[in-house]
């Protein structure tokens, strides 16, 4: 039964080989195109429809694979609704897969679903021919049966199964499986500084980065001068240092005199799998997914083996609410472990606990299996990135109650949540329901972590609610990975349409759906009351800053933090307990290096520098310029603000006369005559003028080339008409100008070269005491040698060739707001071919339009298995943060599903600050401060106060930027302030109202003891009101 009706245009597009980039665009960034090229050819069959099987099958089917099947005729029981997104009470006693195929084929257009009634045999797979067939669920007993058939017709085969918070995958790529891609890492590059000419010739890169070569890897070498033989060829090398390797015998070689790079060769690897009845009944391969239990995998192979015996012996899997089945599955746990080759020991509090829940299907340990499953099914179609060899194995059991609760308390209840409770009791299903959460963002992470909380019944009680907040509006992009969205939900905004989507999942979740920037600026809306309402906060941003400031309120307001993140196949998690842990904020990444200004204008050697000086182009001429124009219309001061930045004056000044008065256009011809002389003058006149400063055979004092190293010697760009690059800087640059002036723009290639034929551009003639910068230092000299003497008369003259605002009244220009994702306004093409032309000019490599997007638009790659996987592995702290467990009980993730690799590690405490209080020590952290609680005091009173509670005296006292009282500050000021209620000093100094909702004053304080002995105290939080 195939339930998918696709258009034949979209089959035309999948089997002609085309891919939709913009819809598949961030995931292309982390497959590329020939693995999804692979994917859009492999059929996936899907066996088993529980929790688990619904998340493989939903990040399959968005990934974008060929067609999947979908195979399971179990009905449907209320304990399915605990996980099963898709389920919903109406389809009980319906077959599984029937009843979510619909909801599965709406996820992705090109991806057909079907629903096969056939039993799993011999004759469905040879018919089939499926590239992947995973089960779920699936008896161990026949899992082997499978697999034996699979490897003899060349099916892979995955297993995947969630049995409580034990989770477990096999895979079964077959004996020899291609690996075209083992990291997902881009190739390493590196500019050569020298290279040795003997028997073990020795490499060495320019100092500012490290090689990161590996012993093993392949390299092959460009632009060398001298030793050429090195050009073109291949060599494999032996890791000496981080900034030198070896690569063998050049005796015979001519000898290197300067210049040239290597460029990583990343090979295919060729794996060999064991079918799961060889490598089971040996010592089987694990893959560690913790380091802190390493003996755990083992144990846990040993415990899945007796469930699924078990569960073939009575027809049921353990019940959770009796001591009986979990004893028998231990007594079979025990037998197996002890009849092992090596046998080994069962951690007699470990197994026994998660025998009993072993029943269960719950959300989070779904997601986080489910994704990372998936992840290795697109890898068995696509031969991208290292498979797991072969088993992985995952527990949660820290996340148990930490002492056994009667058995009663996992009693169902004939409800949908029954799962869960089986596994951490009704108590904790209650406070699950009450919980009052607030998420930021509900972009990819935040829509898979609505769908876990609905599947977990968070904010499902009366007293519960969830609170989302995202501002921004669902593009065709995000139906890729945001999988809450569909085609009819574009435009609409991001929050409301996943608060709808998970009301239709679970309609007793209570959400309230926001469209605010969480920020200064709506702290009138999310202040004291509803920060302190809350429960909790869950983090779902894409950048630094706002997380920060998430942080910062979490931390002020003693709540808990979940904070996670994605790259591609590489995600993170962290949790912030308060008082337990470290803040997000407490430790960062390193701020990302900035490019050097003379590099950018001169000396770029990279494509990263090339487009990063057309996107300051683009910003400089289709958006500064126009916002200077209209600026200069609108504000009667604009003129005097201007002369108060003297290092911009004159050149804005420029720019507003050449887009009123000496180059406004009048019509679109004269847009496509600007372009054109742009290009002359960008690839061109400037390269020209660069050279006649340094001619390429310019040495410098030492006698050394000038143009060497990350220094590349430049050639001029001539147009040519039929160049299409060329074409591309024209049209996108003469519709950019036309969007500017609210012109009409065209795009039809011979109209642009019929204009053209008639452009006059004039010859250019280089300066001859043009002096160009060389490093940073000269190029800062320059920029305040650029203020002239007669500054002021020359930006009177240059604003007396403008216009009189008054001669244009109404008139404004058409600034262009950046935007990366729509194909048709211009702003990617242009700054491809921008970047690509300043790339030809100094003969770096050139890129495609969808590798510029990524660049220039700082696009974060991303897949939905990554995203999957991070909130499930989220939603496990989240059941440890409302059982109050110790800081040992918490863990921090990091995982890159493309090596692959997934570890742990306890959170940081929070660093201890020692201090003195009236002589005994006294240590505080950041949760940590000095709550005053007693009204709107005098300042007077809240010194007195300091030195009666605590014996310091305040010798200065600050709220923000503002200083309140200081001991060096005016007396007669000081003897006023001290009588007036701190509010009213607080407003009169930094000049600020207070909200009617601010109830309390942050202040900062140094003190001093009674020995005059300064002494560091944590903030301060004064309630006036």
């Amino acid at each position: 039964m195939d339930s998918n009706a696709m258009d034949i245009s979209d089959n035309d597009l999948k089997e002609n080989g085309v891919i939709d980039e913009d819809l598949y665009s961030r995931q292309l960034y982390v497959l590329g195109h020939e693995a999804m090229m692979k994917m859009q050819k492999s059929s996936v069959l899907i066996v088993g429809l529980n929790g688990l099987g619904i998340e493989i099958a939903k990040n399959v089917i968005l990934a974008g694979v060929k067609s999947v099947a979908l195979l399971d005729n179990d009905p449907v029981q209320i304990g399915d609704l605990s996980s099963q997104f898709y389920l919903v009470p109406a389809d009980i006693g319906k077959p599984r897969a029937a009843a979510c195929v619909k909801k599965l084929t709406d996820l992705n257009r090109y991806v057909p679903v079907s629903v096969v009634e056939d039993k799993l045999n011999r004759e469905l797979l040879e018919k089939s021919r499926y590239e992947v067939v995973v089960l779920i669920n699936v008896p161990f007993a026949e899992q082997l049966e499978i697999d034996d058939l699979c490897r003899e017709i060349g099916t892979k085969l995955i297993c995947a199964d969630c049995c409580g918070l034990l989770g477990t995958i096999f895979v079964d790529n077959g004996p020899n499986f291609t690996v075209s891609d083992v990291d997902g890492e881009p190739p390493l590059t590196a500019i050569i500084e020298s290279v040795s000419q003997d028997a073990e010739s020795v490499v060495t890169v320019m100092d500012e980065s490290r090689h990161g070569l590996s012993d093993g890897h392949y390299v092959t070498f460009s632009e060398v001068e001298g030793m050429t033989e090195l050009n073109g060829a291949e060599f494999k090398i032996k890791y000496i240092g981080p900034y030198a390797f070896s690569i063998g015998d050049t005796s015979t070689f001519s000898k290197y005199t300067s210049g040239g790079r290597f460029d990583q060769v990343k090979k295919p690897e060729i794996v060999h799998f064991k079918s799961l009845r060889e490598s089971s009944a040996i010592s089987a391969d694990f893959m560690v997914t913790d380091f802190v239990k390493m003996d755990h995998p083992a144990q846990l192979h040993v415990l899945y083996l007796a469930l699924s015996e078990f569960r073939v012996a009575t027809g049921h899997h353990p019940r959770p609410h009796t001591t009986q089945d979990r004893d028998q599955v231990c007594q079979i746990a025990a037998r197996i472990a002890a009849a092992l080759p090596t046998p080994i020991t069962l951690d007699d509090k470990l197994i026994p606990r998660l025998a009993r829940c072993a029943s269960a299907v719950i959300s989070p340990m779904a997601a986080a299996i489910g994704g990372m499953a998936a992840q290795e099914v697109l890898k068995s179609c696509s031969g991208k990135f290292m498979p797991i060899k072969q088993h992985l194995y995952f527990d949660a059991v820290e996340c148990l109650p930490t002492e056994d609760l009667p058995l009663e308390e996992y009693q169902p209840l004939n409800t949908r949540y029954d799962d869960q409770i089986a596994v951490f009791g009704k108590s904790l299903q209650q406070k699950l329901s009450n919980l009052r959460y607030f998420l930021v963002g509900a972009g990819a992470i935040g829509c898979e972590m609505l769908k876990n909380w609905a599947m977990m019944g968070v904010a499902s009680g009366e007293k519960g609610q969830i609170t989302v907040t995202d501002m921004d509006s669902i593009e065709k992009s995000n139906l890729n990975r945001q999988f809450l969205f569909r085609n009819r939900d574009v435009t609409k905004l991001k929050s409301k349409a996943a608060a709808a989507a998970i009301q239709a999942m679970n309609p007793e979740i209570r959400i309230v759906a926001h469209a605010n920037r969480v920020g200064s600026e709506s702290e009138n809306v999310y202040n004291d009351s509803f920060w302190n309402s809350l429960t909790g906060v869950c983090t779902a941003l894409d950048n630094v800053d706002a997380r920060l400031y998430v942080d910062q309120k979490c931390v002020y307001y003693q709540k808990p933090m979940l904070e996670s993140g994605t790259l591609g196949t590489k995600g993170n998690t962290q949790i912030v307990i308060p008082h337990l842990t470290e803040s997000y904020g407490s430790s960062r990444d390193p701020p990302e290096k900035s490019i050097p200004i003379c590099t950018l204008k001169n000396f770029p050697n990279k494509i990263e520098h090339t487009i990063q000086w057309a996107r300051d182009q683009f910003e400089g001429w289709f958006k500064q310029a126009p916002d200077d124009v209209n600026s200069y219309l609108s504000s009667e001061n604009f003129l005097d603000e201007l002369a108060k930045q003297q290092n911009i004056q004159l050149e804005t000044l420029r720019t507003i006369g050449l887009s009123l008065v000496d180059e406004r256009p009048s019509g679109f011809d004269q847009c496509i005559e600007w372009a054109r002389f742009k290009f002359e003058v960008e690839f061109a006149n400037n390269i020209s003028q660069l050279l006649h400063a340094f001619p390429a055979d310019t040495v410098t004092a030492t006698g050394t080339k000038f143009w060497s190293g990350p220094k590349r010697a430049p050639a001029v760009v001539t147009f040519d008409a039929n160049d299409e690059v060329h074409m591309d800087y024209i049209i996108s640059a003469a519709n950019l100008r036309a969007f500017n002036y609210e012109l009409n723009g065209r795009d039809d290639v011979d109209y642009f070269k019929t204009v053209l034929e008639k452009v006059s551009v004039p010859t250019f003639v280089p300066k001859k005491d043009f002096h160009v910068a060389t490093t940073e230092e000269e190029m800062k000299k320059q920029e305040e040698e650029a203020v002239p003497e007669n500054l002021f008369d020359e930006a009177d003259r240059l604003a007396k060739r403008l216009p009189q605002p008054s001669s244009l009244v109404g008139y404004r220009l058409s600034p262009c707001e950046f935007e990366k994702d729509n194909p048709k306004n211009f702003h990617i093409a242009f700054i491809t071919a921008c970047a690509n032309l300043r790339a030809r000019n100094y003969s770096i490599k050139e890129v495609s339009r969808h590798e510029c997007k990524l660049i220039a638009g700082k696009i974060i790659p991303a897949i939905a298995t990554t995203t999957a996987m991070v909130t499930g592995l989220v939603c496990l702290e989240l059941y440890k943060t409302i059982q109050d467990k110790p800081l040992e009980a918490y863990k921090n993730g990091f995982a890159n599903l493309a090596i692959p690799f997934l570890t742990f590690g306890e959170p940081v405490p929070p660093v201890k600050t020692k201090s003195k209080l009236r002589g005994k020590e006294w240590e505080y952290t950041l949760w940590d401060r000095i709550d005053i609680d007693q009204g709107d005091i005098t300042l007077q009173k809240f010194l007195d106060l300091f030195s009666e509670e605590y014996g310091f005296d305040v010798s200065m006292l600050s709220y923000g930027p503002s200083i309140l009282y200081s001991f060096f500050a005016n007396p007669k000021k000081v003897k006023q302030r001290k009588k007036k209620p701190m509010s009213k000093v607080a407003e009169e100094v930094s000049k600020t109202k207070l909200r009617d909702d601010e109830r309390y004053l942050i202040l900062e304080a140094c003190v001093t003891d009674e020995n005059d002995e300064d002494v560091e105290i944590p903030y301060i939080r004064l309630k006036f009101r």
